[in-house]
C-alpha cells in the first residue's frame, strides 16, 4: 500500500517489471523510432541519457506523497522488452489518484501489448486501492485512445495541453 512500490506483475502474455537503469540499454533500442514522438514531441533519447532519467526516476519523487511507478514490458514468449508503462500517485479527495501512461516500440505495436499492459496496470493499481485513474491523449492518437477505453478509460471535456484527459473512478 501507500507509500507505493512498482512490484512485478504478470498478465498473460507479459511480464512487468519494475524499471532499473541497467534496462537503459535495450529500452533506447526499442524506443528508437521518432514516429513514437509524433504526438508527445522530442526525440529519441540516446542509452546515456535514458539511464540518467531511469537513475532519476527510480530514485523516487522528490515529494514523499507522491510515487513514481515505472515498468518495463517484456514479453515472454520473445524474451524481449517491448515499452514501459507508469503511474504517478497522489492522494487526492478520492483516496489516490494515479495518472498513468503508456509506450510500445513500434516494431511490437498492433499486436495488443499495450491494451493488455495498461489492463494489467489498471488491475494493478485497483488492487492497491488507487480509485482515480487518469490518462492525457492527444485527440489525434486513435491507437492510444483505443488502449485507454479498453483499459476501462473514458473521456471527458477537460484538456490540458491539447490533450484530452480520460479517467476511470472505481466504486469503493
Amino acid at each position: 500500500m501507500y507509500p507505493f512500490t512498482a512490484r512485478p506483475f504478470r498478465t498473460s502474455r507479459l511480464d512487468l517489471l519494475p524499471l532499473r537503469p541497467g534496462h537503459a540499454d535495450e529500452m533506447a533500442v526499442v524506443l528508437s523510432d521518432p514516429a513514437l514522438h509524433t504526438f508527445i514531441g522530442g526525440t529519441p533519447d540516446t542509452p546515456q541519457d535514458l539511464r540518467a532519467r531511469y537513475t532519476r526516476m527510480t530514485a523516487g519523487s522528490p515529494d514523499p506523497a507522491v510515487s513514481w511507478l515505472n515498468w518495463v514490458i517484456r514479453l515472454r514468449e520473445e524474451s524481449c522488452l517491448t515499452g514501459t508503462v507508469q503511474a504517478t500517485v497522489t492522494p487526492s479527495g478520492h483516496g489516490h489518484t494515479a495518472e498513468i501512461a503508456w509506450v510500445v516500440g513500434t516494431g511490437w505495436q498492433g499486436r495488443g501489448i499495450a491494451t493488455e499492459a495498461a489492463r494489467g496496470l489498471v488491475a494493478w493499481l485497483e488492487e492497491q486501492r488507487v480509485r482515480h485513474l487518469i490518462a492525457h491523449i492527444h485527440p489525434d492518437h486513435r491507437a492510444s485512445a483505443a488502449v485507454a477505453g479498453a483499459a476501462g478509460l473514458a473521456p471527458t471535456d477537460h484538456e490540458q495541453d491539447g490533450e484530452i484527459r480520460w479517467q476511470r473512478i472505481v466504486p469503493r
